[in-house]
């Protein structure tokens, strides 16, 4: 669409029907009676292909060259002559460069001709060198107008597949957001209603034999839960860190595993936690994975291990790495699984997902000399943390 909305073929004939008016009136204005039927049919001829020139204009120039070879047959000069041009042009900016040389060529050679015909005696070269010229700059302006949006169009296409490509980079980040928020969701609620359950069990063994007991054991629950809240509230981005719960539960890292243990011993899993090497280095989230590794494989053990079973955890910290290993002496599964390959659930991908994002590979399986095994290396050189 032009301008305030009329379409651009309606302005291409609205323009070629100005220039036709004009070269019309310059003919009946300047032309002797005798001359006007030629001059006016041969005008019409050259001026009227031309609203189809971007359309067809290979075609449109092959109509304007007839007509014009028509006026040199006829032997009549007319201004009329610029459809030429304008054809020439119109070949130029839509068609390849081909199609530009052979239509530049065909204008050329009417200009020999017509030269060679009406050109004054002994002045051949100026009208020569003048319309030359002309054809020149016809065809160069086509070739830059095609040129040109040629490379607008290219920086169109790469503006939208850059659009294309921030769109989904934006999905994959809301996918990853969900799937963390996810993971921690998983982790959080799974472990603490875990040791929520069993803390509760505890308390209604113990709440006639040992009323003490009991007691200390709601105390562990509404802690327990205290800390599900805050965490939850935490992972889902709406904690603020001056909030008391903030700063009653921290980020849980590597130096709570020692907590994390008691809280498993209380719920009935006796943990030994053992840190090798200082984590002061190890970025807050690194040692959140760490927590939460441990944390779901505590869990699990808690979970699918009878009574009387321990866990021990050792992290190996140095080197750019960090080792995770967390057993327990819990009797083999029922059902034999290969080391590194357990049944489909929810916490071994995502404690799997959590290794790969340090460029670790979590193995679990059951032990050679009994008991289940988890076991991961996260490298904190170059990692995404």
């Amino acid at each position: 669409m032009g301008e305030a909305g009329r379409p651009r073929w309606r302005m291409r004939w609205d323009w070629t029907a100005l220039l036709l008016a004009l070269l019309l009136a310059n003919v009946l204005t300047s032309r002797a009676p005798h001359e006007l039927p030629a001059a006016l049919a041969l005008t019409t001829a050259l001026a009227l292909p031309l609203p189809w020139r971007r359309r067809a204009p290979v075609a449109v120039f092959g109509a304007v060259a007839g007509a014009a070879l028509a006026q040199w047959l006829v032997g009549v000069q007319l201004p009329a002559d610029v459809a030429l041009l304008v054809a020439l042009h119109a070949v130029a900016a839509h068609t390849g460069r081909r199609g530009a040389l052979l239509a530049g060529a065909v204008v050329e050679a009417g200009v020999v001709v017509a030269c060679l015909r009406w050109a004054t005696e002994g002045a051949f070269l100026p009208p020569f060198v003048a319309l030359t010229a002309t054809t020149v700059a016809a065809a160069v302006l086509g070739v830059n107008q095609r040129t040109t949006r040629a490379y607008l169009a290219a920086l169109e296409e790469r503006a939208t597949r850059l659009e294309d490509e921030r769109e989904q980079r934006a999905r994959l980040a809301v996918a990853e957001e969900r799937a963390r928020i996810t993971r921690e969701m998983h982790d959080i609620v799974t472990h603490n209603l875990s040791v929520m359950v069993a803390l509760t069990d505890a308390a209604v063994y113990a709440q006639h034999r040992s009323p003490e007991k009991a007691t200390a054991a709601m105390v562990q629950i509404s802690e327990t839960g205290r800390q599900a809240l805050t965490d939850m509230r935490r992972s889902l981005g709406v904690l603020r860190a001056e909030e008391p719960d903030a700063r009653r539960h921290p980020l849980p890292g590597i130096g709570q595993l020692a907590l994390l243990a008691e809280q498993m011993g209380a719920a009935g899993l006796p943990t030994s936690v053992e840190v090798e090497g200082g984590y002061g280095h190890v970025p807050a989230t690194a040692q959140l994975t760490v927590y939460r590794l441990v944390q779901e494989s505590l869990t699990n053990a808690l979970k699918h291990t009878p009574a009387g079973t321990r866990a021990a955890v050792r992290v190996r910290c140095g080197g750019g790495a960090v080792s995770v290993d967390v057993v327990d002496d819990g009797p083999q599964p029922s059902v034999p699984v290969t080391p590194g390959h357990v049944t489909p659930g929810h916490g071994i991908p995502g404690m799997r997902e959590r290794s790969a994002a340090y460029g670790g590979t979590l193995r679990a399986g059951p032990l050679p000399d009994g008991g289940w095994g988890v076991r991961t290396r996260l490298v904190l050189d170059g990692a995404a943390v």
